[in-house]
């Protein structure tokens, strides 16, 4: 079935998605064995260059190991737990979590190039920016400086883990909400809207 764009987004909010611990190394597995049981199903890869003392190889890996996103689980838990190396669904008061469709959404778009886009350890605190042009437009996240170049941090709350996907600094903009201080005080020019 295609969707068109359009069509897409409106689709899309009405997905709830959840996240699944899986054994190690199992992302693929278990992401072939869910879809062969009809889920929608979302495992974000990079590439990555890996070096052994003969040969250097270019892999793709999972951006988050030891997870995966499914969508529309909570009708059918047993069905996904009991799946050969899914772990756990990942869960807030016995309830599976659910992942903002936003998050998905900018997961998506960073790696649509996989080549650009790396694990990155989740941060708390730091500028906030949203991306006003190029291809990431809209996605909000946290910019870092990583040697000579800039990586925008986009975060998925529920799991403790981010990712990086390298930018030009000229297509962000701050955020209105500036920086958090120890105290949790905002601090910075913006204002809250």
């Amino acid at each position: 079935m295609h969707i068109q764009e359009g069509n897409r987004n409106e689709v899309e909010k009405s997905v709830q998605w959840s996240a699944l611990h899986t054994h190690y190394q199992s992302e693929r597995k278990v992401e072939a064995l869910l879809s062969a049981k009809g889920f929608e199903t979302f495992l974000p890869t990079y590439e990555s260059i890996r070096r052994w003392k003969d040969r250097t190889k270019k892999i793709s890996e999972a951006l988050f190991p030891g997870y995966l996103f499914i969508a529309d689980v909570s009708e059918h838990r047993l069905q996904v737990v009991t799946t050969p190396g899914v772990c756990a669904i990942v869960c807030v008061a016995g309830t599976p979590a659910s992942i903002p469709g936003h998050e998905i959404e900018a997961i998506r778009k960073c790696v649509s190039d996989p080549a650009k886009v790396a694990p990155h350890p989740f941060l708390r605190g730091g500028d906030s920016v949203q991306v006003h042009s190029g291809p990431l437009a809209g996605v909000a996240g946290t910019l870092v400086r990583m040697k000579d170049s800039f990586r925008l941090v986009v975060s998925v709350e529920i799991l403790g883990r981010a990712a990086a996907v390298e930018i030009d600094a000229n297509c962000v903009r701050r955020s209105n909400w500036g920086r958090l201080s120890n105290t949790g005080q905002v601090s910075g020019t913006g204002s809250a809207a």
